[in-house]
């Protein structure tokens, strides 16, 4: 068999042969380029796999500020866009490419008819669904509890542990929508960290001078 989600779902070997050849049927191969809307919570899109690049999955607040919830990197699948599927799933997201990302985009019908025929699909959507939702409480409980510069300090920190480097490479714009909050917000917080000794800010980026203090920041 030419296609095979093997090395991506725990189950495959679970399903028969029929099955296999269902789901490859049904799982449509797109390419989104950097910035493109991949959902836009109008429908429901199904189950997205990420086999290249980088989205990011966020929401919308009735004044059009954007938080980001998480980022799916090669491997992940995301639920949430599947609101039609896992009926607990009550509230609606957007994705967008942060880089050119190649993805499988499997029929939502399909996948809910599996899920309710096999346990082995239904254990994984639940248990992929229950992580997504920790994340979402991580980015709710900073948001709710957690002063700016501390949120700040936590995103730089992961950043620079994701990619290995010393220099975000984000506008100001940018951090604000990943934190849901201003503009300004970002630059005056940056401001003070800078005068702080933690990060310098440029042209280029955003580069962490100490990243102890920043990590002490973040730990609150």
């Amino acid at each position: 068999m030419e296609c095979s989600f093997e090395k991506y779902f725990p189950f495959w070997h679970s399903l028969t042969d029929e099955d296999k050849r269902t789901l490859c049927k049904h799982a449509a191969h797109d390419h989104f380029e950097r910035s493109r809307p991949v959902h836009d919570n109008t429908g429901c899109s199904g189950l997205f796999l990420l086999t290249k690049g980088r989205l990011r999955v966020y929401i919308l607040s009735e004044d059009g500020k954007e938080i980001t919830l998480y980022r799916l990197e090669p491997g992940d699948v995301c639920m949430l866009a599947a609101s039609c599927v896992i009926q607990s799933i009550t509230f609606d997201v957007f994705i967008d490419a942060e880089l050119p990302s190649d993805c499988y985009r499997i029929d939502a019908g399909v996948f809910g008819e599996m899920i309710e025929r096999i346990p082995e699909i239904k254990i994984f959507a639940l248990e992929t669904a229950v992580q997504r939702f920790s994340d979402v409480m991580w980015v709710m409980q900073q948001l709710v509890f957690m002063s700016m510069d501390r949120r700040l300090a936590i995103f730089l920190s992961d950043e620079i542990s994701r990619t290995g480097e010393n220099t975000v490479t984000m506008t100001h714009d940018q951090l604000a929508r990943h934190l849901g909050t201003a503009r300004e917000v970002v630059s005056r917080v940056l401001k003070h960290m800078a005068a702080d000794g933690l990060l310098e800010v440029s042209r280029g980026g955003i580069r962490i001078k100490d990243k102890p203090a920043l990590s002490r920041l973040a730990r609150g």
